[in-house]
């Protein structure tokens, strides 16, 4: 295992001189296309739950438009230097997405996309969750319910220091019935942290079954509401739509913002999409092959 991959964990590399290409009005204005991108995140994701430890292919594939979006289009960061100080921020509170971060963090330059072959080896840094010794994971995560309240203190940071960095949470819809969740939001609220943006990722499903037979979240954007955020709701497979959405913040009236983002569990692979059993699989050989597949005869036009 190369040393060199855990950047985070050893000295830091050097600050650019100026700061990356990406300005503050790339946060308006970039439309890049994702169609291959998000594709080859969707097949990295595939190969990480064929090898020896699985992987939450569920979670993982309804959060790469998400992710796609952030990275590529509307977060200002810097893979060259991760711990650029002006960097945007984005905290996966639901960590059993974390190869699908990896797979995103790869293809935006952050490490080589050959690394993710270590996922799940002896002595890698990629763990099934977050793990900071990978380059551009803020916090290791997983445990739920915490992430929006980690963000919270990452945005009265930046308003101590008084930066415009936005911190981006992403959670599953699941963890939303933790109540430390509503706690985190209505502070957010109180202290009018605009910089803030929770993204919800809901695909309606958690390890249990759907969230609306274990405990139902509906209304959800009024609950929202009533704790004093701004709302949007989005189909979070409609890059445009995510790029719209998440490109809002901060608003006008100091408020933080939530994106509710209406995904599919298992997007991309028909023979587990909208199941809860997508939750975790170790894919057999015959396994992956059928679901490079299906991905790849869905890019066919």
């Amino acid at each position: 295992m190369s040393s060199t991959f855990a950047v985070r964990g050893g000295q830091a590399p050097t600050a650019p001189a100026a700061a990356p290409a990406t300005g503050a009005e790339h946060r308006q204005t970039d439309r890049t296309d994702l169609t291959e991108v998000t594709a080859r995140i969707r097949e990295h994701v595939v190969t990480m739950c064929a090898g020896r430890e699985g992987g939450h292919v569920g979670g993982s594939m309804s959060l790469v438009e998400i992710l796609s979006v952030l990275y590529f289009r509307v977060m200002l960061v810097d893979p060259g230097f991760p711990a650029w100080p002006d960097r945007d921020v984005l905290l996966l509170s639901k960590g059993h997405g974390g190869i699908g971060l990896y797979a995103t963090l790869a293809e935006a330059g952050y490490f080589p996309v050959e690394r993710l072959a270590e996922y799940g080896e002896h002595g890698s840094p990629l763990m099934a969750h977050p793990n900071t010794e990978v380059p551009g994971v803020e916090m290791p995560t997983g445990s739920l319910g915490h992430g929006l309240a980690l963000g919270i203190g990452f945005a009265l940071a930046n308003r101590l220091d008084d930066t415009d960095r936005r911190t981006f949470v992403v959670m599953g819809d699941g963890e939303l019935q933790e109540g430390s969740v509503w706690e985190a939001a209505s502070v957010a609220a109180a202290h009018r942290l605009d910089g803030l943006v929770a993204v919800v990722d809901r695909n309606g499903l958690q390890i249990t079954g759907a969230t609306a037979e274990v405990n139902d979240l509906e209304p959800l954007a009024d609950r929202w509401r009533a704790f004093g955020w701004r709302v949007f709701e989005v189909d979070g497979h409609d890059v445009d739509a995510l790029t719209d959405a998440l490109s809002a913040a901060p608003g006008q009236d100091r408020r933080p913002t939530v994106v509710i983002a209406r995904t599919v569990k298992g997007k991309g692979l028909p023979m587990v999409e909208d199941q809860a059993r997508s939750h975790y699989a170790k894919l057999g050989g015959r396994q992956h092959r059928l679901a490079l597949e299906a991905l790849r005869k869905a890019r066919r036009p």
